[in-house]
């Protein structure tokens, strides 16, 4: 009986350390990670647990892969540290790209991602904001976010590339950083004179944060919403001076599919307007659809347009490219933009050259030498707008500017020529405001897709600028196309009322309607060539709509 109770208190005692093993297996692996807690008391007095997360369960997994949008202060109110004089400002705007991915041990995502931080600086020699890649870990079970400053060198890819590579959020923001911002080269010149590719030699930056979640039904979402809230701070390597006072992170989850509905409203946006340029183009070569009202019109002022169409054709399909989630979208609008300079507006241009050539009886091969030295420059100025922009980027807004001033060559013309109402109003007011709709909600509208910070100072002169022109065009119209212009200074023109004798002329008869012209009483009813020819006014005039050449002699006619 004595051995039999040994061998059961033996094996009570097994099982007891087996059970105990068991348990130990379960939950060593999150308390192998708990002395982090220990270790790192930085930051924990600003992460109570709420209570909303111990109704969640202590072991429910979260992902927090994601993109989130926040600001961030100083605990001090200001930076009071003398390491890093340049953060001046004490509180801003952030932006958090982060990817969380299991590792081995339960309980634990390693995490990496990219911080940028906003209002940052206070000189002019950065963008005014801070980036920094950090990594670390996520203990979901007691939601626990530790991350410090990754030491990966400039360029390298990290595995948070193939998240950030495959996000519409991420990737239009780089996209329009690099078009509408600054360049690569700038920003890489800025981002080695920056204070922070300092402070990454000599700081060790370590955040500690709290992931907290609301769910859909409450936000009235979709999906649902996760908050980080952490503390960020910066030991210093070599002594123990902070780089920087303590910081505070707030940032919520950004919903990328409200961000991808902005996009593809953005795309229609474009499609439509480029539907409304077809009928204006449509409804001007209607108007100007003889030889004489395509002369009227320049030559410049379509070509101008039709680059500026190129450059949003090319802009769209590359960031359709970009983005491949958005392809689609963003191809549509290309093609439509296509379709636009292409076929309608160098068709258009085609119609303007062939108007302004003398019918002096060429061969075909010498008008088909001047058509390609036509198209030669077309896209010879296409390919060297695109080097000009890239190589004077940091002017990118000034240059803006320059391309919406395509209402200026016509207004030159009309002012030599003194054109009679070469454009139609519809046209001239149609264009101009399917022109400045795109870039008033790239730098105007302050929640665009593509985060760029509204600029409206550069919104007002563009405004202003294109009212400016809109307003001559509709002056040289209703009034005349030198109304404006003191006489003193315009040249001399001639007058199809001039004096002439009326000895060999008492009976002559106007070829156009073929009806006698009355010379009895000296009136406006009767014009004269510079070839002395007489015709009716009204006759002349509706021929010189069709042909600005004499209907008797066929020499050229001056304008009216």
């Amino acid at each position: 009986m004595g051995s039999v109770n040994n061998w059961n208190c033996l094996s009570i005692s097994l099982r007891t350390v087996l059970g105990l093993c068991l348990i130990l297996m379960v939950i060593w692996p999150v308390n192998g990670l708990r002395p982090l807690r220990q270790r790192r008391p930085w930051g924990e007095e600003w992460l109570p647990l709420g209570k909303g997360e111990q109704e969640l369960g202590p072991f429910s997994s979260w992902n927090i892969t994601g993109t989130y949008r926040g600001n961030w202060k100083f605990v001090d109110s200001t930076n009071s540290t003398s390491k890093f004089p340049d953060f001046k400002k004490s509180n801003g705007n952030s932006v958090l790209e982060l990817i969380s991915t299991p590792t081995k041990i339960t309980g634990v995502h390693f995490v990496q991602g990219i911080i940028i931080f906003h209002d940052v600086f206070d000189n002019e020699d950065d963008a005014h904001g801070a980036q920094i890649r950090v990594e670390g870990v996520y203990i979901w079970p007691f939601r626990q976010l530790r991350m410090v400053a990754s030491s990966g060198k400039e360029g390298d890819f990290g595995s948070e590339d193939d998240y950030l590579l495959s996000n519409p959020y991420h990737l239009l923001g780089v996209f329009s950083s690099q078009v509408f911002q600054e360049s690569s080269r700038d920003k890489l010149w800025k981002r080695k004179q920056s204070p922070i590719y300092e402070m990454e030699k000599q700081c060790n930056i370590e955040i500690a944060g709290q992931v907290s979640r609301v769910s859909s039904r409450k936000n009235g979402g979709d999906q649902d919403k996760y908050f980080i809230e952490g503390l960020m701070e910066s030991p210093s390597v070599d002594d123990d001076v902070d780089c920087f006072s303590p910081m505070l992170l707030n940032a919520t989850s950004v919903n990328v599919d409200v961000y991808y509905n902005k996009a593809v409203n953005y795309t229609l946006m474009v499609t439509f307007i480029s539907f409304l340029e077809v009928l204006l183009l449509i409804r001007q070569m209607e108007h100007s659809n003889t030889q004489s009202g395509a002369a009227k019109v320049s030559l410049l002022m379509v070509g101008h347009q039709a680059i500026m169409d190129s450059y949003i054709c090319l802009l769209h399909l590359t960031a359709g490219i970009l983005v491949e989630s958005l392809f689609n979208a963003f191809a549509t609008a290309a093609f439509f933009k296509f379709v636009v300079f292409s076929i309608f507006e160098m068709r258009y241009l085609l119609a303007i050259w062939k108007a302004n050539r003398p019918t002096n009886g060429e061969n075909w091969e010498h008008m088909r030498r001047e058509l390609s030295v036509l198209y030669s420059r077309f896209y010879g100025i296409l390919l060297g707008g695109i080097l000009f922009m890239y190589e004077f980027h940091n002017f990118l807004r000034i240059i803006l500017l320059l391309l919406h001033s395509f209402w200026i060559p016509q207004i030159a013309i009309n002012i030599i020529r003194d054109s009679r109402k070469p454009l139609h109003p519809h046209y001239i007011l149609g264009m101009t405001a399917t022109r400045i709709a795109i870039p008033l909600y790239v730098f105007g509208c302050p929640h665009n897709f593509m985060r760029i910070e509204p600029d409206q100072n550069w919104c007002i002169c563009l405004a202003i600028f294109m009212g400016l022109q809109v307003f001559i065009l509709l002056l040289q119209h209703y009034f005349g196309a030198r109304c404006f212009i003191p006489r003193q200074i315009l040249p001399e023109k001639y007058s199809y009322y001039r004096r002439f004798h009326q000895g060999s002329n008492d009976a002559t008869d106007c070829v156009i309607c073929m009806t006698r012209i009355d010379f009895s009483q000296r009136s406006n009813d009767c014009m004269v060539t510079p070839c002395d020819h007489f015709f009716h006014t009204s006759c002349l005039h509706r021929w010189m709509d069709v042909k600005m050449e004499c209907p008797t002699c066929r020499r050229p006619l001056p304008p009216a």
